[in-house]
């Protein structure tokens, strides 16, 4: 990757700070600016990635709350209608020309708030594996598995609510109404026992609730100029954030595409996870061409 700028936009209660990086080629300059967005993941996961788009103009930020972006309430809930706001300023910020993309896991279900409000602003959206609870046949139960998270985060910490989140998102099929009741030992994934007090983390204390349980507006998307492609990993199968994903293919009325690797496909290292970085930008590549 070629030269890489830092900038900062102001929105409602937060300071968005993304980054852009220019393509090494002058040809680059042809294709629109290729995004790519997670959440509450920020752009310090997206490094392996954009550097397999040499060839492209790549926007990376950090959602609301999260890495270098600030917010007014660092305890507050963050929505996905808030970080479709969010990205809309970037983009108005980049220029406002329609941009290619890709949403992973919160960044996907944000991705889909956004182009449900601001088609005219993407192109091609590639939705990777949107953890949309509200969509699964097992949503109850779903729902409940959920807000046991935030209970337990709230009543005892990070690392109890960590351990129940990782538990539920490891199912594979529905998800079991005992689930619910039961607490998770978080020794047993190398999680701290102990409850340091702190209630702000952007995960199970900012975007859990809002993000899983958000209420696509599916007419919209069904409507909107932007060409929607939604993924799934082929290691992913049975998973909430793969049911999901099938979910709201189907909603829409679109096939799901199988992309290689898991829900952390794309990751070549970062946070410790190995993902298949090369197959899957070839894929991302496919998609946003096809």
């Amino acid at each position: 990757m070629s030269e890489t700028k830092t900038y900062t936009v102001e929105a409602p209660g937060a300071v968005i700070t993304y980054d852009v990086r220019q393509p090494e080629t002058a040809t680059g300059g042809d294709q629109p600016a290729l995004m790519l967005i997670g959440s509450p993941m920020d752009a310090s996961g997206f490094v392996s990635l954009a550097a397999r788009f040499p060839d492209r103009t790549v926007v990376t930020y950090d959602p609301r709350g999260t890495g270098r972006s600030t917010k007014a309430d660092p305890a507050s809930e963050s929505t996905p209608d808030q970080h479709a706001d969010d990205l809309h300023r970037v983009i108005d910020d980049l220029g406002g020309a329609p941009v290619d993309l890709f949403g992973s896991s919160g960044g996907a279900v944000n991705a889909l708030a956004f182009v449900a409000k601001h088609p005219e602003q993407v192109r091609v959206l590639v939705a990777h594996e949107p953890p949309a609870a509200q969509v699964l046949p097992d949503r109850e139960t779903a729902k409940a598995g959920i807000e046991s998270i935030r209970k337990a985060y709230q009543e005892s910490g990070f690392g109890p609510a960590m351990a129940k989140f990782i538990a539920l998102v490891g199912i594979k099929g529905e998800i079991p109404a005992e689930f619910a009741d039961q607490p998770v030992d978080p020794a047993m994934f190398g999680l701290p026992t102990e409850d340091d007090g702190t209630r702000a983390d952007p995960l199970v204390g900012q975007n859990l609730i809002s993000c899983t349980l958000y209420d696509h507006d599916f007419d919209a998307l069904r409507a909107a100029s932007t060409r929607i492609v939604i993924a799934v990993g082929v290691e992913s199968e049975g998973e909430l954030a793969y049911r999901g994903g099938l979910g709201v293919a189907e909603r829409i009325g679109i096939e799901p595409v199988v992309f290689p690797s898991n829900h952390a496909g794309f990751l070549g290292g970062e946070f410790g996870q190995q993902g298949d970085p090369d197959g899957f930008a070839a894929a991302l590549r496919k998609a946003l061409s096809e």
